[in-house]
C-alpha cells in the first residue's frame, strides 16, 4: 500500500500548528459571521482570507507548504458554514418563544452534528460534482489561486488589516459612540397614502459583501428591494390596507417611514417567502439528475478498496461514512424525542432529516459548484425543508400543535448546517484538487473546524441576544438584529400549524418567483453572462431596503474595478485581478463584524445601550455617516484598481 507520507508536502498537511491556527481562525470568523448573518441575512466565505492569514503566519514560523496553508483555509472555512446553518434557523426557537435564550448543549449538538453529517454527505459527491461533472466551484478556484500565486503575503495582509481596522473604528463610532444612526433613511407621503422610501445602511461590511457577490447578485437584490419598497408597499397602503382593519388601525398617525416598515413586516416580506419557496422547489427539480448521480456514485464506492488509490484521490472510507451517519443520527433522534415526547414522531423526524440532509447537501454542493459558497441559496433550501417537514408533521400532529413548529425548525436546523457544510467542503476539495492535496485530510480538518465553530455559537448568540435583541430590541436605544432568515423560518413553521400566514402574499411571491425563473431560463438559453437567480430577488424582497442598497453599491464598485483592469490587462486572469479588492472586502467584513460582537460585551455588562455613547452635541448625524461610507467606497475602488496602498 502506498504511504500517505511518501512526500514532504504530504507529511506537512495536517500538522499540529495548522490545526491550531485553523481552529483560532474558525472561532473568530464564526463569531463574526454570526453577527453579520443576524444583522444582514448574509454570511461570506472565509477560506480566502484564512488562506492569506495562514500564508503570513506560517511563513513567520518557517518552512510552510502550500498544502499546510490549504489545511488552515479548509478548517477555517467551516466558520461561515456553521454560522449560516445556525443563525438562519436556531434563533427561530427564541423568536417563537420556545427558548428564552440559547441552550449551549442543544445548539452545539444541532450545529456540530449537522456539520459532521454535511462532511459525510459530501464525500460521495466529490467524484460526481468535482471529477465527473467538473463544475467550476469559483471560490475553490480562487482559493487555490491565492495559495499558488507568488505574491507577498504581507501585501495581502496589509490590505486586509487596513480595511479591518478602519471598518472596526467606524462600527465603534456608529454602534458604540453613536456619532451617527446606523442607516440613512428618508421617507414621505405623496398625497394622502402613497409612501416614498429610500434607505441605505451605513455599513462598510455590506459594501464588502457586495464586492464579493458581484454586480449581478447585487443588482438582483436591489431589484427585489425596489419591488418590495417602491411598488408593493405603496400599492398595499393605497389600495389594500383597508382589507385588514387591525393593520389599518395601527397605521393611523404613523410617519411615512414607520408605516412602510409596519406594512413590510406584517405583509410584504411574505412575498419574499413565496418567491423563496418557488426557488427552492425549482432548485430541486432542476438538479434532480445530479442528485441521482450522487446517490449512485456513493453506492458504487461502498466496496472500493483504497489500496491503489493515490493520495490525491483518497477520501474517507465509505464504511466509516455509513457508520458515522448512523452514530450521528442517534443523538439527534434522542433530541427529537425530548422535543416531541413520541418515539414514532421522533423517528419520522430523524428519517426526514437524513433524507432532506443528503438531498439538500447535493443541491448545496451543486449550487456551490455553479455560483460559489457566498451565493449558495442555503436559506431557500432550508425553507423548503421546513415547509415539507411542517406539512408532514401537520398530518401527524394536527393543526394548533405547539410542538409542531418547533419540531420543523429542529429538522431544518440540522439540514441547514449539513447543506451549508457540504457545499463548503466541496468548494475546499476543489481547491485541494488543484494544488494536489489529500481529500481525506481536508475532510477531517473541516469536521474539526465545524465542531470548533459550533462550540462558540451559543455564547455568541446569547451575547448578541442580550445586547441587541433578535427581531425585537433588547432594550431602548439599540437596533435589534433583524435575523431575516430565522424570522422567515419561524413565520413559515408557525403559519402552517396556526393558519397565520398571509397566503395571498405568499401566492404573489410565487408568481414573482415563477416570472424570475422564466427570465433566468431565457438568459441561460441565450448564453448570457447576466442571470436572474430567483433566490437573490427573493432575499431582496424580504430584506429591508437599506441592507440591499450598499450590497448593490459594492457590486457596482467590483464591476467598475474589473472593467478598469480589463482595459489595461485584457489577457489577465479575472480572479487574480479581483484579489486585492476581495481581501480588502474581507477585511471590512471581519473588522465590522468582530467589533459588533465586542461592543455587545459592555452593553450586556452594564445593561445600558448607551454605555459608550458620546454626548448628543458631539454627534454630527447621518449625513456625516453617509459621507464616511462614500469614503469607504472610494477607498475600496482605489485598492481594487491600484493595489493595497493605504
Amino acid at each position: 500500500m502506498k504511504s500517505d507520507m511518501s512526500s514532504p508536502d504530504a507529511a506537512r498537511q495536517l500538522t499540529a500548528r495548522a490545526i491550531i491556527l485553523s481552529l483560532i481562525l474558525a472561532v473568530l470568523l464564526a463569531a463574526a459571521n454570526a453577527y453579520l448573518g443576524l444583522f444582514a441575512g448574509l454570511t461570506v466565505a472565509t477560506a480566502i482570507p484564512a488562506a492569506v492569514v495562514s500564508m503570513g503566519v506560517l511563513r513567520l514560523m518557517g518552512r510552510s507548504s502550500i498544502l499546510e496553508n490549504n489545511i488552515v483555509a479548509t478548517g477555517a472555512s467551516a466558520a461561515s458554514s456553521i454560522a449560516a446553518g445556525t443563525i438562519f434557523t436556531i434563533p427561530a426557537l427564541v423568536i417563537m418563544g420556545h427558548w428564552t435564550n440559547f441552550h449551549y448543549w442543544w445548539v452545539f449538538a444541532i450545529a456540530g452534528l449537522g456539520g459532521l453529517l454535511g462532511v459525510l454527505f459530501s464525500v460521495p459527491l466529490r467524484r460526481t460534482l468535482i471529477l465527473e461533472q467538473n463544475l467550476q466551484f469559483p471560490e475553490g478556484v480562487a482559493t487555490a489561486e491565492v495559495l499558488k500565486v507568488s505574491v507577498d503575503p504581507g501585501r495581502g495582509l496589509k490590505a486586509l488589516s487596513y480595511a479591518a481596522g478602519a471598518a472596526a473604528l467606524f462600527k465603534l463610532a456608529l454602534s458604540g459612540l453613536k456619532f451617527s444612526p446606523e442607516s440613512f433613511v428618508t421617507a414621505r407621503f405623496f398625497g394622502e397614502r402613497t409612501i416614498g422610501f429610500f434607505g441605505i445602511s451605513l455599513s462598510p461590511a455590506l459594501l464588502g459583501v457586495g464586492y464579493i457577490v458581484g454586480l449581478n447578485i447585487g443588482a438582483l437584490m436591489l431589484s427585489g428591494g425596489a419591488l418590495s419598497w417602491w411598488i408593493f408597499i405603496p400599492w398595499y397602503n393605497t389600495f389594500m390596507s383597508g382589507h385588514d382593519p387591525v393593520l389599518a388601525a395601527n397605521l393611523v398617525g404613523l410617519s411615512a417611514g414607520d408605516a412602510a416598515y409596519l406594512i413590510w413586516s406584517k405583509q410584504i416580506r411574505f412575498i419574499g417567502v413565496g418567491a423563496m419557496l418557488i426557488g427552492g422547489m425549482w432548485s430541486l427539480w432542476s438538479l434532480r439528475k445530479s442528485l441521482l448521480s450522487g446517490i449512485k456514485t456513493g453506492l458504487k464506492l461502498r466496496g472500493v478498496s483504497g489500496a491503489d488509490i493515490p493520495d490525491t484521490e483518497r477520501d474517507l472510507p465509505m464504511g466509516m461514512i455509513m457508520t458515522g451517519i448512523v452514530l450521528f443520527v442517534i443523538p439527534l433522534f434522542a433530541l427529537y424525542y425530548v422535543v416531541v415526547g413520541s418515539l414514532g414522531i421522533a423517528l419520522t423526524m430523524a428519517v426526514i432529516m437524513v433524507i432532506a440532509g443528503f438531498v439538500f447537501s447535493s443541491v448545496s454542493g451543486y449550487m456551490a459548484g455553479l455560483v460559489g459558497s457566498s451565493n449558495n441559496p442555503v436559506s431557500g433550501i432550508t425553507i423548503s425543508t421546513i415547509l415539507f417537514a411542517s406539512l408532514i408533521l401537520l398530518g401527524i400532529m394536527g393543526k394548533g400543535s405547539t410542538v409542531g413548529p418547533v419540531a420543523a425548525i429542529m429538522i431544518g436546523a440540522v439540514t441547514c448546517n449539513a447543506a451549508a457544510v457540504a457545499g463548503d467542503n466541496l468548494q475546499d476539495l476543489k481547491a485541494g484538487q488543484l494544488i494536489g492535496a489529500t481529500p481525506w485530510r481536508q475532510q477531517v480538518m473541516l469536521a474539526i473546524g465545524a465542531l470548533a465553530s459550533a462550540a462558540v455559537m451559543a455564547p455568541v448568540l446569547n451575547l448578541l441576544l442580550e445586547a441587541y435583541g433578535i427581531g425585537t430590541p433588547a432594550r431602548e436605544g439599540v437596533n435589534a438584529l433583524a435575523a431575516p432568515q430565522a424570522m422567515l423560518m419561524a413565520s413559515v413553521a408557525s403559519g402552517i400549524f396556526g393558519n397565520g400566514l398571509p397566503w395571498n402574499m405568499v401566492a404573489t411571491g410565487a408568481v414573482v418567483g415563477a416570472i424570475t425563473i422564466t427570465l433566468d431560463e431565457y438568459l441561460r438559453r441565450k448564453g448570457s453572462s447576466w442571470r436572474s437567480p430567483v433566490l437573490a430577488v427573493a432575499v431582496g424582497i424580504y430584506l429591508p431596503l437599506e441592507l440591499s442598497t450598499p450590497i448593490f453599491v459594492g457590486g457596482l464598485i467590483a464591476e467598475l474595478a474589473t472593467r478598469w483592469h480589463r482595459r489595461r490587462s485584457p489577457n489577465a486572469d479575472p480572479e487574480l485581478l479581483k484579489q486585492n479588492g476581495l481581501l480588502f472586502s474581507a477585511g471590512l467584513i471581519a473588522g465590522e463584524a468582530i467589533v459588533g460582537v465586542l461592543i455587545a460585551i459592555p452593553i450586556v455588562a452594564s445593561g445600558n445601550a448607551d454605555v459608550l455613547a458620546v454626548a448628543t452635541w458631539m454627534r454630527p448625524g447621518q449625513w456625516a455617516g453617509l459621507a464616511t461610507l462614500a469614503l469607504f467606497g472610494w477607498w475600496m475602488h482605489r485598492v481594487a484598481t491600484r493595489g493595497a496602498r493605504a
